[in-house]
């Protein structure tokens, strides 16, 4: 398979494509005034504590708190000086949704915590006082002393020749985790991006002791930094990059970590925009839309809820055989293929729904939840699937980090406020007559004013008899009708 990573900057935003066979799979994008927050470290407050829901809210200086999870409370952080000491805390019970001595947490506590979530709508960021520092080859886990190996190393001799590794540079209280890019590195290697990740954590210690909470403590790399950290490893066959500055950073980044991917690095330089140039717009602008078609003739429509992600798979112009159980099987193996693809791609995470078409057989929904898998596996986030109801239903849940690429690239509606849908027209025209109702009762006046939008002011006054008119014989009233762009659809006013 040959991957590419694209990344195309613009006075706006930072887009990084990743293509698998020339298909985008993965698209990340971060503006100047939106940056990435995952993997920022906060000094922050404790808000309040809430036992029912096993959570606290730190204040850390957004406006809005983050949430922090009992489960995500780790070790004590008495390293800093007095004033900064933060807490204590014993093994999390998940039976109980406490910890086992009871919640050490108090109101206007300081403490350290890390972001794991960015915010997402109304809820705030998600945190963690496990805090760990990601480099190239390694993570740096402080007040640890465990030794772990990426589980995609899948080669048993080089996992134990990697652990032994960390174990034998691996700094008294301190965990190790050692990356997949490791694959092949020498302990000289691992040393040098250790002896970084030490200086990162030394001035953490430093300014936790110097500012007062709430702070940000530390900010982790830029989007297009930590993108190229994090996946640009021996298997990317190519990285074009079209900015030059971004290309010199690159160039010196990676002749410091890895020399041998220097070759793969490319600067574009052709007039036409780049991400037209690989096909990626098409595919972006596609993955945008609620409903995608099936090749087959079938398609799939994505409606997000407050609560969950749900997907219908519908049959659509497709001709199949004879048979409809067999049809069926077919569209729905299809559309599992495309349903992976476009989670990831849209980054979609959280609780998801598959109203796929309904088989008669256990073997069929079986084997069309097995492809599901099999395909979901090619993604990074972590997922977990339920098998398929008699009714057809796949429920599944997807590690969600960031917002989805609809959250990103998108904002609510300002006539329907998200909701997707504005009154009809004759809805509003009931209210525009009960309005005139009550005004008349209560100031006994006959004369009005109406303003609406255009086209509501084109449907009112349409025909011989228009409903306007009708309208005014009705109530008796004289109405003198004012047609206003800046209104939006559904509303009105009168006076």
């Amino acid at each position: 398979m040959k991957k590419e990573i694209i990344t195309n900057s613009s006075l706006s935003e930072i887009r990084i494509a990743l293509l698998e066979d020339g298909t985008l799979v993965e698209l990340y994008s971060e503006q100047p005034e939106n940056e990435r927050m995952v993997g920022d470290i906060y000094y922050g407050k404790v808000e309040n504590v809430v036992e029912g829901i096993g959570a606290a809210f730190i204040d850390i200086g957004l406006g809005q708190n983050g949430f922090l999870p009992f489960a995500e409370i780790g070790k004590a952080y008495d390293v800093f000086s007095e004033k900064a000491k933060i807490f204590t805390t014993n093994k999390y019970d998940k039976k109980r949704n406490k910890n086992k001595e009871g919640i050490i947490l108090r109101s206007g506590q300081e403490i350290l915590v890390q972001v794991i979530k960015e915010p997402i709508g109304e809820k705030g960021t998600r945190l963690t006082s496990l805090v760990s520092l990601p480099g190239r080859f390694l993570v740096l886990v402080p007040h640890d002393h465990n030794v772990g190996v990426s589980r995609k190393i899948g080669n048993i001799r080089e996992r134990n020749r990697l652990r032994r590794l960390a174990r034998s540079i691996r700094p008294e209280g301190f965990g190790l985790i050692v990356r997949t890019m490791a694959v092949g590195k020498d302990i000289q290697t691992l040393r040098s991006d250790l002896d970084g990740l030490l200086k990162v954590w030394k001035q953490i210690e430093e300014r936790v002791k110097k500012y007062p909470a709430p702070k940000l403590i530390h900010k982790d790399m830029e989007m297009a930094s930590s993108i190229i950290r994090d996946l640009f490893s021996p298997d990317i066959d190519h990285l074009m990059v079209d900015n030059r500055k971004l290309h010199r950073k690159i160039k010196g980044y990676l002749r410091d970590v890895s020399p041998s991917l220097l070759s793969r690095l490319e600067l574009y330089k052709e007039k036409i925009p780049i991400f037209d140039k690989y096909k990626i717009e098409d595919e972006i602008q596609k993955s945008l839309s609620r409903k995608i078609w099936l090749k087959g003739g079938g398609y799939i429509i994505f409606d997000q809820t407050e609560a969950m992600m749900v997907v219908d798979v519908n049959s659509g112009r497709s001709i199949g055989e004879k048979d409809h159980e067999l049809h069926a099987l077919k569209t729905d193996l299809e559309a599992a293929c495309a349903i992976a693809h476009q989670l990831r791609l849209r980054d979609i995470g959280g609780i998801i729904v598959i109203d796929f078409i309904d088989l008669t057989t256990d073997k069929n929904r079986k084997k069309v939840v097995s492809t599901l898998k099999k395909e979901l596996k090619k993604d990074r986030a972590a997922f977990d699937i339920l098998p398929m109801s008699d009714f057809g239903l796949v429920e599944m849940t997807r590690e969600r980090v960031r917002p989805s690429l609809l959250y990103r690239y998108s904002e609510p509606c300002p006539s329907c406020s998200g909701l997707g849908r504005i009154p009809a027209k004759n809805t509003i025209i009931t209210k525009i007559e009960r309005k005139i109702q009550l005004m008349k009762s209560r100031s006994g006046k006959r004369r009005f004013v109406l303003r609406v939008h255009p086209d509501m002011a084109a449907y009112l006054s349409d025909g011989i008899k228009s409903r306007i008119h009708r309208l005014m014989l009705k109530h008796f009233v004289k109405i003198e009708m004012i047609s206003d762009r800046n209104m939006q659809n559904q509303d009105f006013s009168i006076e």
